[in-house]
């Protein structure tokens, strides 16, 4: 008898939240653009964890000069657990989380539970913009969910970008 390995589908969507800001409208505003991280085909038979990556890009206008301060934070999707993300396929599931960083240390959250915001600023140029600001958000499936089913698995995000 051989044991044919079981393929899964797995994207993650992001939604772009209403960003809040607390300094004045027209002094400064800034928005959020996404893009998804598709994990694409998952092997729950092989010993290796799924990679992949999107990211969450930060543009802001405003008066010159002026500093913004920033904070991007996920929501934990779904499942509304932070440690335990899940991609769903109807009534089926696989594990994964989001970090800050390529060695997938710190997850990526809204500042509870363990996890971290990420935090930036920008400095408004002569013409009242800047560049926008990409952060890669880095996915990850853990190898070995043997009972992951075939089928299109997904979950969604929502960026919440609060600037000052």
């Amino acid at each position: 008898m051989s044991l044919a390995p079981r393929l899964a589908l797995a994207a993650l969507s992001f939604s772009a939240g209403a960003a809040q800001a607390l300094c004045l409208p027209a002094a400064c505003n800034c928005t959020v653009a996404t893009t998804s991280v598709a994990f694409g085909s998952y092997n729950p038979l092989a010993f290796g964890n799924t990679d992949s990556t999107g990211s969450v890009k930060v543009s802001c206008g405003g008066v010159a000069g002026l500093l913004i301060p920033f904070n991007i934070a996920l929501s934990a999707g779904s499942s509304a657990s932070y440690a335990g993300r899940r991609l769903r396929s109807g009534g089926n599931s696989l594990a994964y989380n989001l970090y800050t960083d390529a060695s997938y240390a710190t997850l990526w959250g809204d500042g509870s539970s363990a996890t971290q915001v990420v935090s930036s600023s920008v400095t408004l140029d002569v013409l009242g913009l800047s560049p926008a600001q990409s952060f890669v958000v880095y996915g990850r499936i853990p190898g070995r969910q043997t009972a992951a089913v075939p089928g299109s698995y997904s979950d969604t995000i929502s960026v919440t970008l609060t600037y000052y």
